[in-house]
């Protein structure tokens, strides 16, 4: 058995309490068949976003239920038949899928003031600076014991 869900659109030319009737007409049609209702909405008075058979709105009405594929054909033609229902569409019902959850993302530090920033940049270039004339030192020392193995002295 699959879940299906039917939608369908009654006429706007009779009344509410009618519409109810049809659509528990339906639903019983459906449920004589062997099928299991899930559930079931109330006839809607909806205006269309377009006519449909001359119609600029209609009661709406969403049936879900398990059937088994071969009554399908049995609805569609039962409800084919039926003058005052506009448009319908039988939909498989896909179940859901479940998501992973997705790890928090890591908070983006703040964005600093421009004074930090300007300090920060005079902090790294200053360490930079000792390094390098600390590099230096050792390099002339290094050459002047260099030139005194050399010379012999």
């Amino acid at each position: 058995m699959k879940a299906y869900e039917l939608t369908y659109i009654i006429s706007p030319e009779i009344t509410s309490e009618e519409a109810n009737t049809l659509a528990k007409e339906i639903e019983s049609f459906i449920q004589n068949k062997g099928a299991v209702v899930l559930g079931h909405s109330q006839p809607v008075a909806k205006t269309l976003s377009y006519p449909i058979k001359s119609h600029a709105s209609g009661f709406m009405i969403s049936l879900e239920f398990h059937a088994e594929s071969e009554i399908i054909e049995e609805i569609k033609e039962k409800i084919n038949k039926n003058e005052k229902i506009v448009r319908h569409i039988i939909a498989i019902k896909k179940p859901l899928k479940i998501r992973k959850e997705r790890r928090a993302k890591q908070p983006v530090s703040p964005i600093l003031k421009k004074e930090d920033a300007i300090e920060r940049k005079e902090l790294q270039e200053s360490d930079t600076h000792k390094t390098s004339i600390e590099k230096e030192k050792i390099e002339l020392k290094d050459i002047e014991q260099k030139l005194n193995e050399i010379l012999g002295e």
